[in-house]
């Protein structure tokens, strides 16, 4: 397991300025991580930097609240393309799937899909709003508008990933798509027990302090 790999290295507040950027880009080159992922603004400055690294670049779509309309989603979603996102992690209308209105939840969905052009979509949840019968509506929903993964938060709601989130997520989904634990995950001990629950991919701030704990496990021969 390259846990290095599985790590969206994250920096998404509101009041985030270039030289955290910077720091975020620098960690990601020399650990190695999957992608950084960042607010819009600082995707095509993200690219650049990473230019000839195998790191990705990840943005999100209708953050935190996923209250946009659905066009304004879709068009968000064009622009992080030309700027040169490699993947979009875009929040759902949570009130529309807690009001059963599934054809707005698949179309806001569709539309992301649809402006990434193949790129990788993670589609948000925020599972602390959502009963478990809404969790599974919307991994289902997810997967039939073509996402590659459901996400459990944003980060910015009452809590974020939590392991019987992750499980539940993961028996929806099966093999039609992939998860991601988000909100929370800050040593290697978390990242581990969202893996074993069924994640693939972690969204986290900590990933320096996550991937250094792993190694100073490896080095003194413990087994988890």
């Amino acid at each position: 397991m390259q846990l290095n790999k599985m790590i969206d290295h994250t920096k998404l507040g509101a009041n985030v300025a270039q030289g955290q950027i910077d720091t975020l880009i620098a960690e990601a080159k020399q650990y190695d991580f999957k992608s950084v992922c960042v607010n819009p603004i600082w995707v095509s400055y993200a690219k650049k930097e990473l230019k000839n690294t195998d790191v990705l670049v990840c943005t999100v779509i209708g953050f935190p609240h996923g209250t946009h309309a659905k066009e304004v989603k879709h068009f968000e979603a064009l622009e992080a393309v030309k700027a040169g996102a490699d993947e979009l992690d875009m929040v759902i209308n949570v009130h529309a799937l807690k009001s059963h209105d599934d054809a707005w939840v698949y179309k806001d969905i569709k539309g992301v899909v649809d402006a990434g052009q193949g790129r990788t979509v993670k589609v948000i949840l925020e599972t602390c709003y959502l009963s478990p019968e809404e969790i599974v509506r919307g991994c289902k929903i997810a997967v039939q508008a073509g996402a590659h993964f459901v996400k459990t938060s944003t980060g910015f709601g009452t809590y974020g990933a939590r392991i019987e989130d992750v499980k539940l997520m993961k028996d929806t989904v099966k093999d039609h798509a992939e998860v991601k634990a988000s909100g929370g995950v800050r040593t290697y001990v978390d990242a581990l027990a969202m893996i074993e629950a069924g994640a693939t991919r972690i969204g986290t701030s900590n990933g320096v302090d996550i991937v250094s704990k792993k190694e100073k496990k490896n080095d003194s021969n413990t087994t988890y």
